[in-house]
């Protein structure tokens, strides 16, 4: 990937989180200056720690639910990248104020500081979830459906605050629908692990991991530095690109069986044991939608966006980091 951006100063809520520190290391490494803005509620202060010591980059401990805290952290920035967010559909549906006044009230917060500090671009992370019940395959950033989770309300409220914004005081915003992204620094454990990285903790101990139906369930799993290279184009994307949403992922669907198997084939390389392990099956999950596979088509004519890594591509990536991690 070549995208020519350097000497920027760049803050990223959630930098302490998943993606959001994968992000920090891409811009430190492009030699931007990186403002993290993080509670840690949900992000890792490991996940910081090979930046610490780097001149270029701040931590700013703080919370996007104050106001203050967003208008010190937005200070002289020229982008945003907003990564900060409670996510996870059950725990939207266990607690669906708390998912509300981060989502949607720290939302708020960021674009009024991003607004009065001038901030060139709010970059924010969308959601599949927008697409709620629509059926239509692929998904076209056009056509959505009804949300079916608090989660999914608090992420499409985004996007109509960030379009309000674009046109009532000229902020540019970019939204990222992010399709089910995966990697290096993925919580396996907590009650809200994504999906990868606990089946690969579970395998990896020779525990059984419980998918959610039969399996047959779909997803279209986005390697994270597809997700990085996404939010890069955004930042360095013309006036033709800015105020409106893309689809994030690979554009190719997977079913939760073809994940396993992908998954039991590469770990089995480091333990043969792993192959034997049995799979169980449970109920579907409240919330979730059956099927997402993403059109890719949008970002690719307007971001230039074209993602390197496939399911099978990431999942090697991301396997080689959990065994050197997770022992």
């Amino acid at each position: 990937m070549d995208v020519k951006l350097s000497g920027k100063k760049i803050l990223i809520t959630g930098g302490a989180g998943f993606i959001g520190s994968n992000l920090c290391e891409s811009l430190l490494d492009l030699n931007n200056e990186v403002v993290c803005l993080d509670n840690f509620t949900t992000g890792k202060r490991e996940n910081l720690t090979s930046f610490l010591k780097n001149p270029n980059f701040t931590l700013m401990e703080g919370d996007i639910r104050n106001l203050q805290d967003c208008m010190l952290a937005t200070k002289e920035v020229d982008y945003v990248l907003h990564q900060a967010a409670l996510g996870s559909v059950p725990r939207s549906i266990i607690d669906p104020i708390t998912s509300n006044d981060v989502n949607v009230g720290g939302f708020l917060n960021m674009l009024v500081a991003s607004r009065d500090n001038k901030v060139k671009r709010f970059i924010y992370a969308a959601s599949s979830s927008t697409y709620g019940d629509s059926e239509s395959l692929p998904k076209v950033e056009e056509v959505i459906g009804k949300p079916l989770s608090p989660y999914a309300i608090t992420k499409y409220v985004n996007e109509l605050y960030a379009d309000v914004f674009s046109k009532n005081y000229g902020l540019e915003t970019i939204g990222l629908r992010y399709f089910n992204v995966f990697g290096k620094k993925q919580d396996p454990n907590g009650a809200y692990a994504a999906v990868i990285p606990k089946f690969v903790s579970q395998l990896m101990k020779l525990e059984s991991p419980v998918i959610n139906g039969d399996g047959n369930y779909s997803r279209d799993f986005t390697y994270i530095d597809n997700v990085i290279q996404a939010n890069l184009l955004s930042i360095t994307a013309d006036q033709k690109g800015i105020n409106t949403v893309y689809n994030v992922a690979f554009g190719e669907r997977n079913t939760l069986n073809d994940l396993m198997g992908y998954l039991k084939e590469y770990l089995s390389a480091f333990n043969p044991e792993i192959q034997k392990v049995t799979v169980l099956n449970g109920a579907n999950r409240i919330g979730d939608i059956p099927h997402s596979h993403a059109s890719i088509a949008k970002a690719k004519k307007a971001l230039h966006y074209d993602p390197q890594y496939s399911l099978q591509q990431g999942l090697k990536q991301a396997i080689q980091w959990y065994w050197e991690h997770l022992k």
